[in-house]
């Protein structure tokens, strides 16, 4: 069922905001988590790449750390409109063990509002991770996390490869008889655990095979002798993207570029039973075809399709963006993740908010 009237409204007031609320500087990410830094192993280098999605130059006038552990640096020249800068954070953990959380303040003269980036990360001693204590049990196995973290994959490069300490906290041998695995998937336990030895588990994940986009959760189980849980069960988690090598600036302004008309879709206040759905334009902003390679929304509620799916350069196209409200109330706050060939940024978020009224 649809409630013409509040439709119509939501209509009008998106498209009083179209042009507003797309990123004048599109950041593909805008925080950065290092994980693990050796405190001794010297400084950790990361760089916010952006697009400049106005249409006239812009240049960085400041970037200012708010520690002195964290040295930045950016692009000192103008960024012509569809091009990419950098802006980049050198942070020294020496010194300073422990959780940390860092910003960058960017001002530009596109506006007088800041950019804010963040760093974060945990710096530890080199003999902290050798003897890391294993705290997840599943059964006599302790492990240090209940899952399994593949972190980025890539579908166009060689399979992944992670290592997994393990350890036998029982007081008898666990022998590992059988795998049960996804065929994107290869686990080689160890062949027996003494009581208090410590092992891995080597996974080695094939995102080429998987041929899906974007964060995925799989399912193994290791059969074993362990006689308070003899089938274990885990989650294998992993966010699939495609790889894309560094290009020379020539070949940046010869690639295709996906460009959104925004990046926050507001359905406002609708009722509950409404389907509302708000297109998102997108177009190709570059000189080769662009090619979407997969949609991705992260709750079932929010459903979309694209029109087209290779665009020349200079077409545009639409994803129908439809939020289905039934069941649901109150505020929402969900996204849409594209994944595409534009190599500046491959992965570019839209987020979908708004209320529901019972």
């Amino acid at each position: 069922m649809r409630a013409p009237g509040i439709f119509a409204i939501c209509i009008v007031s998106i498209s009083s905001t179209f042009g507003q609320l797309a990123e004048p500087l599109f950041f593909k990410e805008k925080t950065h988590d290092f994980g693990e830094l050796v405190e001794n192993e010297g400084h950790a280098d990361y760089e916010f790449v952006f697009t400049n999605s106005s249409n006239r130059p812009v240049k960085i006038i400041s970037v200012q750390a708010s520690c002195g552990c964290t040295t930045p640096g950016w692009t000192k020249e103008s960024i012509a409109p569809g091009t990419t800068g950098f802006i980049k954070a050198s942070f020294d953990p020496k010194g300073r063990p422990g959780y940390f959380n860092k910003s960058l303040t960017v001002m530009t003269d596109l506006s007088v509002t800041p950019i804010m980036l963040q760093i974060k990360g945990t710096v530890v001693d080199k003999l902290t991770i050798k003897d890391e204590a294993l705290t997840a049990a599943n059964g006599n196995l302790k492990l240090k996390n209940s899952s399994f973290s593949m972190g980025k994959v890539f579908v166009n490069k060689e399979a992944t490869s992670a290592d997994f300490e393990v350890a036998n906290e029982g007081k008898e041998v666990i022998e590992f008889s059988e795998v049960v695995a996804p065929q994107h998937i290869l686990v080689t336990p160890p062949k027996s655990l003494q009581p208090g030895e410590r092992g891995v588990i080597k996974l080695n994940y094939d995102a080429k095979a998987k041929k899906q986009y974007g964060f995925q959760v799989d399912n193994i189980e290791l059969k074993t002798n362990d006689t308070t849980n003899p089938v274990k069960a885990f989650p294998v988690y992993a966010t699939i993207e495609e790889y894309f090598p560094a290009l020379t600036a020539e070949e940046l302004t010869k690639a295709p570029q996906l460009v959104m008309d925004r990046y926050e879709v507001n359905f406002f206040r609708v009722k509950k039973g409404v389907e509302v759905d708000n297109p998102v334009t997108f177009r190709n902003k570059g000189k080769k075809n662009l090619e979407l390679r997969y949609i991705q929304s992260n709750c079932t509620c929010v459903v979309t399709s694209a029109d087209k799916q290779v665009l020349k350069p200079g077409e545009s196209a639409t994803i129908s963006v439809k939020f289905l409200t039934e069941g649901r109330s109150g505020s929402q706050n969900k996204a849409i993740t594209v994944y595409s060939n534009d190599p500046r940024n491959p992965v570019q978020r839209v987020t979908i908010t708004g209320h529901i009224e019972d």
